[in-house]
């Protein structure tokens, strides 16, 4: 039995001469079906049979059949442009993450277009849709904290664009998710610190809308309980994920009448903030104060001694988001990822050591 949009005649042509290039036309004839029928397989339409869809797979991988990228762009009525949406206040993360895209796009068709937002402006996600219809991006990967907004997550669904969220936890389905467990990597920095003999340790935190903020004191919280430890009050400061606020966070913790001997700094950039603060002080790392970081940005190991930290693979995040984006929308152009979820792991270097007179 033939497929309801079949050709006329159902049958199915020659093998395709040796040096000749596939074409749908081809394709269709070799599995007796219309050039129809092909495109909404080629397009994972779900309008098509299975044993049908089957078929035409074969045929195209037997083949190593490729689609024209504008060809297959006007039938996705989308362009070959994938954006990155972000409203991060650290540039390097930013940097990081679209050197990995830019990784993940190599040899391919796919160009990126780094679209920064803020998610105070009153007409954030008007502006958004607007862009995304006007350029017509074949999708968009989400970053910390817009990708932890379910209203433009709704209004993406309604325009029908694709879209990747990078978050500290799973917020969809596996097909939309970069899960960074942000959580486990913040209690092994606990342990560590704990380890070392610490008992006077603060916390800078990141802003409240982004939830690796919440996840990351949430972790530092659980780790430092194992040891029957915790963070009170006086040591448990917000920042901004910037180096400005982590050297005004770590002025004010020296400020104290008992200042803590250690701190952990919810990323990088406030863990080198706090170290301008300590030489302001006229004090040393990690003689008088042991940090640890989050994140394993480059300048963890440009500054001395190298920051102890919590690495996060940002660059390998952006390579899986963009092959997990376009290997669910076109399975021609990029193999989907082998994982789509990162574990964070501690690195230890020269900013921590056990508290004077221990």
């Amino acid at each position: 039995m033939t497929d309801p949009d079949s050709d006329d005649n159902g049958s199915k042509a020659a093998a395709v001469p040796a040096g000749k290039k596939l074409t749908i036309t081809d394709i269709a004839r070799l599995a007796g079906v219309s050039k129809k029928t092909v495109s909404r397989v080629i397009n994972r339409s779900g309008l098509v049979r299975d044993e049908t869809r089957d078929k035409i797979l074969k045929i195209v991988d037997e083949y190593d059949f490729q689609p024209d990228p504008q060809a297959r762009a006007l039938a996705l009525r989308r362009s070959h442009l994938i954006a990155l949406i972000s409203d991060q206040p650290n540039p390097q993360y930013v940097v990081d993450i679209q050197s990995g895209i830019l990784d993940g796009l190599a040899e391919t068709s796919y160009q990126l277009v780094v679209r920064p937002c803020d998610r105070e402006s009153p007409t954030l996600y008007d502006d958004i849709c607007e862009i995304i219809r006007h350029q017509k991006f074949f999708g968009v990967i989400l970053t910390p904290s817009i990708s932890e907004d379910d209203e433009l997550i709704g209004r993406l669904r309604q325009i029908e664009c694709p879209y990747v969220r990078i978050a500290a936890v799973s917020l969809d389905s596996p097909e939309n998710m970069i899960e960074t467990h942000d959580y486990v990597g913040a209690a092994e920095a606990a342990r560590h610190i704990a380890d070392l003999g610490h008992r006077d340790i603060a916390h800078i935190r990141g802003p409240d809308m982004f939830l690796s903020a919440k996840e990351r004191l949430r972790g530092f919280r659980v780790g430092l309980a194992e040891y029957s430890l915790s963070v009170t009050d006086e040591y448990l400061l917000r920042g901004g994920y910037t180096f400005e606020s982590g050297m005004h966070c770590g002025e004010e913790l020296l400020s104290l009448p008992k200042p803590p001997t250690a701190v952990f700094a919810g990323n990088d950039e406030m863990a080198v903030g706090v170290y301008q603060a300590v030489r302001r002080a006229g004090l040393r790392v990690p003689e008088d104060l042991s940090i640890v970081g989050f994140d394993d940005a480059p300048i963890a190991t440009r500054i001395w001694p190298m920051l102890t930290t919590v690495r996060l693979p940002i660059r390998y995040m952006g390579r899986t988001a963009v092959q997990l984006l376009v290997s669910n929308h076109d399975r021609f152009a990029m193999e989907p990822p082998s994982a789509t979820s990162v574990m964070p792991s501690l690195i230890v270097r020269g900013s921590t050591a056990a508290p004077s007179g221990s």
